[in-house]
């Protein structure tokens, strides 16, 4: 626990924090700074004064998880500013009570400026939440009908998914990452409706279920058997998004293969930027 960089991150937030944006008057009282008093912020999180002040002195114990929460809403600390606080302090930030299934919109417009790899963003529950035009073409991506849950595409066979050498891989793959969401988000419940619908009518997931697969994001290849590009052979890299819990797949293949000239062929008319997201 680095006391000394915590306390001085709280009395930094406090005086950054204006009455008025929590609504209290601005005027009236006898402030010498413009930001928040101690008592104020201890009112906010529920706790005593005296502790706080010890917290912002470099003199208080280790605050736990519950009071961190209480200082980040207080504080009105965005996610990045609530994770610091966290670090701070020792401890890792939990996550939200659901998974996030919105997209970041500097997310999104990353999607647009990659005309010739499919992007797809997916939330901590494979629900597809951003994907460009390329990976709608490469994927059979059918959001007027079937789902856009790739779980529910691999295991119950909703909605346009083609044929891939890696169908068996990607099945551990998804069992690991909605594992460890449902750790993460245990009172979410989309996902506790997710995984009681595949539990139920999918024998394979059971049984993967069982073997409690781990699976570390990163590189893979695959061959992608498309309808109308043919075999394509594809690489597949993961870029985080920890803040949201989210993952952006990029879809490449490699400098002068077919599969590039077949990229460039399924690729859809138009000016970048054409792509869709979801939330």
């Amino acid at each position: 626990m680095a006391r000394q960089e915590l306390a001085h991150y709280l009395r930094d937030r406090r005086a950054a924090l204006r009455p008025h944006e929590i609504g209290l008057a601005a005027t009236g009282t006898d402030r010498r700074t413009p930001g928040l008093r101690r008592e104020e912020v201890a009112e906010l999180a529920h706790m005593s004064v005296d502790y706080y002040t010890r917290l912002e002195q470099a003199r208080g114990p280790r605050p736990s998880a519950r009071i961190l929460d209480a200082l980040a809403r207080a504080l009105r600390l965005t996610p990045a500013e609530r994770s610091h606080l966290f670090r701070l302090a020792g401890s890792s930030a939990p996550p939200g009570i659901s998974a996030v299934r919105r997209v970041r919109p500097h997310v999104a417009r990353m999607l647009e400026r990659l005309p010739e790899t499919g992007a797809v963003v997916t939330d901590a529950a494979y629900d597809v939440v951003a994907w460009n035009p390329l990976a709608r073409a490469l994927l059979g991506a059918d959001p007027g009908g079937g789902t856009t849950n790739l779980a529910r595409r691999r295991f119950l066979g909703q909605g346009r998914m083609h044929e891939s050498s890696s169908a068996e891989e990607f099945g551990h793959i998804v069992v690991a990452r909605l594992r460890r969401a449902a750790d993460r988000y245990p009172h979410d419940p989309q996902l506790a409706e997710l995984l009681a619908e595949l539990h139920a009518s999918s024998e394979e997931f059971r049984q993967i279920w069982e073997t409690r697969p781990v699976h570390a994001p990163g590189h893979r290849t695959k061959t992608l058997d498309h309808p109308e590009a043919g075999a394509l052979r594809l690489n597949c890299d993961v870029l985080l998004v920890p803040e949201d819990d989210q993952e952006v797949v990029l879809m490449t293949a490699d400098p002068g293969s077919p599969a590039v000239r077949a990229l460039r062929g399924l690729a859809p008319d138009g000016p970048p930027g054409a792509g869709g997201s979801q939330g």
